[in-house]
């Protein structure tokens, strides 16, 4: 059926059936899907094709009022989206059945039948209908104390019905409009929607209609502008003076490109669905014509079609975020004229109310070195808050300015570098900087990591939001309010005498990601050469370039090596070569590691990294490294800590006679204590070797004393499959193992320490301890096979972007034992997967460290067994633990 006889048939109510009039209105909505999704990455057919949408709606509506038979002095009205003759392929049809005063379907059945035949009808016609049913004096009366009706009705239309009675609803409607009011309460409703969203534009998962920069934030700027009477398009703001032209293209540019990513989203998954989810983004992708970049010699993907794509949602959302400020503040400034009258800072600048403004709108074409200027007094003048309008406006049209002439003058380069040195708002400064898109056209390296996604499964934020969280969290450690946080950090910064050095490190750690090659390394070249431009001396030069180069080094060491072995201390002592270059790796290391995501920093982390650099510490304080004195310091501690428990004269004795050095290199002073209190006394009581062979599994568990979770002392007659038994359980019972201590004393004992967390909250730890003594100690002394491991769900994320499993099994320096490294995507049961596996070849093993970063984990077990010296079995070994970790 064509267009035409469609809209005549809706001109002859009841000339199609329900079933038909829904069929036909599906086939032309399709038709029009069709064209957009030939259209590839184009964006100049989106607004006719959400038009379009609307205008089929408006004819099949027009149809179904027709059927219902309303009175005359009824009318339809098309509201929100909707209403301004815009809809998404699964989006709402939002309408207002608008009644004369005095009329209520409540007191008249008929009426009521009608109004719910014809809702009933819109969604059998296949409209996904949201309806409200009101009174003129209703609607008003409603919109008076309610900001979210007001905007559903700010853009209403009449679809059908009395023409008098819209218009008088509207001029009514218009009368309560307070747009002063109205704007403040949109102000408050966007700011209270960006909390939602960590007030960034670039998480991996971002939403394209709610999210800062997204579709809603151009909407609210139509809105507040219509209720002010400044226009109702893009165009009517150009008119009036609120948006130049230039930035009016910039606005429809993006505003076209967010709208076919979310049209897309919509027919894509085939319902509503504004987030960019992880499950999705390669399919829109492709439908925008992206395909995976392949390295022709390795087979690799060097970067994802969704990497594209997610790049391109980000520069247009950064777009949108500074044009939505701009074009706010604007309309404040016209709704209040006469507010704020500015004071000078200097000939260039002016302060208005808290917001630096320019003094001449040419001032960056006419004097180019005011650009950074501007961003050294945000810093340094005491009251002022942001950018004003007029300043921010000045910015985004000067950024041709900012070319390489602009990025290679050595006054530009002194502002940039007093920046630096200055001793507050660096922080803000640079996320301002970055804001406005000043920050990667001045630092051109800088520009190139701007929305670049990281599909790592444990960075949450884009490369450049990353650099960024871990320039605050290196500034936040010279902060005193700060220093609950982390105590040691803001110690060792206070005695920091150029903060400066550990800005820059944070600014390039990561800053060529994503270019291919090792990106410390070319992170390093970069910052060398940023370091000469910038008149860095040369000693804080060499350090700076020496911190990105290694500074993934210090986070490796101490989460995979054992740091019982001194010479792996030593060999990192002479890799950092003195206490300033290890102090200054300390703080970028903890910083970094906070950067990443919430998720994967924890007090264990934490501990590890104060451990590794406090050993280093004393290696490098020329204390050579001395095992015996270290092994007697440690129980010469644990002996004082004992003193405080009334356990019998030299009960520790028969415990520590059964223990070797490499028990006592392992443990600290605190836990060979608890160990002791907890076993002294049942070792007491046997009275021979062969009794002690045959007692019973003695599991004891204490709230950790690093951090959160539960430490856990496992002591039992040493079994083959005992480590597997042990995470098994852990697994059941929903513990995440943190790290694994094993030990077999001369007795015949195991003597191992679990640190695990779980989901519960802190407040259940007493019941937590009771249940897993009893329940583990029950499950290492029940006979029988090891189970099968579970396959455990894997998340939205590792779906999307999995991780290869890989195995690297090889011998330490001296061949004694061997190091296994496990890489994989994280799932419940994943470890004793790995455990069991061992213990089929008969695996001793002797320290477990398990990394989890976000979705990924990243274990470590040093191991021994007769069967590792067989090639043959070893490569038997490999296979089975890949096809153990694997994923599906």
């Amino acid at each position: 059926m064509t267009r035409s006889s469609v809209i005549a048939a809706a001109q002859q109510p009841g000339h199609l059936s329900l079933a038909e009039l829904r069929d036909d209105y599906r086939a032309r909505k399709t038709r029009l899907l069709a064209s957009m999704q030939a259209s590839g990455s184009s964006t100049r057919g989106i607004r006719t094709l959400l038009q379009g949408l609307s205008r089929e709606a408006d004819v099949t509506l027009k149809d179904l009022w027709a059927r219902a038979g309303f009175p005359p002095a009824f009318a339809l009205l098309a509201v929100g989206g909707f209403g301004r003759g815009e809809l998404f392929p699964h989006s709402d049809v939002d309408v207002l059945v608008l009644m004369p005063d005095g009329t209520s379907p409540d007191e008249d059945p008929e009426l009521k039948r009608k109004v719910e035949s014809f809702i009933g009808n819109c969604w059998d016609a296949g409209l996904e209908i949201g309806s409200s049913v009101r009174t003129l004096s209703e609607c008003v009366a409603q919109a008076q104390g309610d900001v979210t009706v007001q905007t559903s009705l700010l853009e209403s239309r009449l679809l059908t019905g009395d023409a008098d009675l819209y218009r008088k609803f509207h001029l009514r409607f218009e009368e309560t409009l307070d747009p002063t009011a109205f704007y403040v309460a949109k102000t408050l409703e966007m700011r209270q929607r960006h909390n939602k969203f960590e007030n960034t534009p670039y998480s991996l998962e971002p939403n394209c209609k709610e999210s800062p920069g997204g579709l809603r934030d151009l909407q609210v700027l139509l809105w507040v502008a219509n209720a002010a009477g400044l226009g109702k398009s893009w165009d009517d703001l150009a008119r009036t003076g609120l948006a130049t032209p230039f930035e009016v293209r910039q606005i429809k540019h993006n505003e076209a490109l967010l709208s076919l990513i979310r049209a897309r989203l919509h027919v894509i998954a085939h319902r509503r669905e504004d987030r960019l989810v992880f499950d999705l983004q390669t399919a829109v992708a492709e439908s925008f014509g992206y395909e995976n970049k392949i390295n022709a010699d390795t087979n690799r993907v060097m970067s994802r079609s969704s990497e594209a794509l997610m790049k391109r949602f980000y520069w247009a959302a950064k777009a949108v975020t500074q044009l939505n400020q701009i074009l706010l503040l604007n309309i404040e400034e016209r709704l209040n004229p006469n507010a704020h009258e500015p004071e000078p800072i200097n000939e260039r600048f002016l302060n208005k109310a808290g917001m630096i403004e320019v003094a001449s709108d040419d001032l960056y074409f006419k004097d180019p070195h005011a650009i950074l200027e501007t961003f050294l007094i945000y810093q340094t003048t005491v009251g002022v808050k942001g950018l004003s309008a007029r300043t921010l406006r000045a910015l985004y049209n000067a950024r041709t300015v900012m070319d390489s002439k602009f990025r290679s003058d050595p006054v530009n380069h002194a502002t940039f570098r007093a920046m630096l040195m200055e001793h507050e708002g660096i922080t803000h400064a640079m996320r301002l900087m970055n804001q406005t898109s000043v920050l990667g056209r001045y630092l051109w390296v800088f520009r190139k990591i701007v929305g670049q996604m990281q599909h790592d499964l444990f960075h949450v934020y884009t490369v450049d939001q990353h650099i960024l969280m871990v320039l605050r969290n290196v500034r936040r450690f010279f902060i005193a309010e700060h220093a609950h946080e982390y105590p040691f950090c803001s110690q060792l910064a206070a005695g920091w005498d150029k903060p400066y050095i550990l800005y820059i490190a944070a600014l390039f750690h990561d800053i060529a990601k994503g270019r291919g090659g090792d990106h410390s390394e070319l992170g390093a070249k970069d910052v060398r050469l940023f370091c000469r431009q910038h008149r860095i001396e040369p000693e804080d030069c060499k350090l700076v370039e020496f911190l990105v180069k290694e500074h993934l080094t210090m986070s490796r060491i101490a989460q995979k090596e054992d740091l019982s072995n001194t010479d792996i201390i030593s060999a990192f002592a002479k890799r950092v070569g003195n206490e300033r270059y290890l102090t200054a790796l300390y703080l970028l290391t903890v910083a970094d590691i906070r950067g990443t995501s919430p998720k994967v920093w924890n007090a264990w982390k934490g501990k590890l990294l104060e451990d590794l650099y406090r050993y280093t510490l004393r290696i490098l304080g020329g204390r050579a490294p001395d095992r015996d004195a270290d092994i007697e310091a440690r129980k010469r501690e644990a002996m004082v800590q004992l003193a405080l428990h009334a356990l019998p004269f030299e009960a520790h004795k028969q415990l520590w006679s059964t223990l070797d050095v490499g028990y006592f290199m392992r443990h600290d002073a605190g836990e060979i204590a608890w160990h002791t209190r907890q076993l002294s006394r049942h070792l007491m009581k046997m009275s021979s070797a062969a009794e002690a062979v045959q007692g019973k599994a003695i599991v004891r568990a204490r709230v950790s004393p690093v951090g959160e979770g539960l430490q856990v002392l496992v002591y039992t007659p040493d079994q083959p499959d005992l480590f597997a038994r042990i995470c098994g359980y852990f697994d059941q019972a929903g513990f995440s193992i943190l790290d694994a201590k094993v030990h077999t004393a001369n007795n015949g004992y195991a003597l191992d320490t679990f640190q695990v967390v779980s989901s519960m909250l802190p407040e259940h730890n007493r019941e937590l301890i009771s249940m897993v003594e009893s329940e583990l100690e029950h499950t290492i002394e029940e006979a029988g096979p090891l189970p099968k491991p579970s396959r455990g769900r894997v998340s939205r994320r590792v779906k999307s972007f999995p991780i290869a499993p890989r195995v690297d099994l090889r011998p330490d320096e001296k061949a004694q034992r061997w190091l296994l490294s496990i890489s994989a995507s994280d799932r419940v049961g994943l470890l004793y997967s790995v455990a069991r596996v061992l213990a089929k070849h008969h695996i001793n093993l002797q320290l477990a460290k398990v990394t989890t970063l976000g979705e990924r984990v990243e274990d470590t077990f040093l191991i021994d067994g007769a069967e590792l010296q067989q090639n043959r079995r070893q490569i038997e070994i490999e296979t089975e633990l890949l096809e153990a970790i694997a994923s599906t």
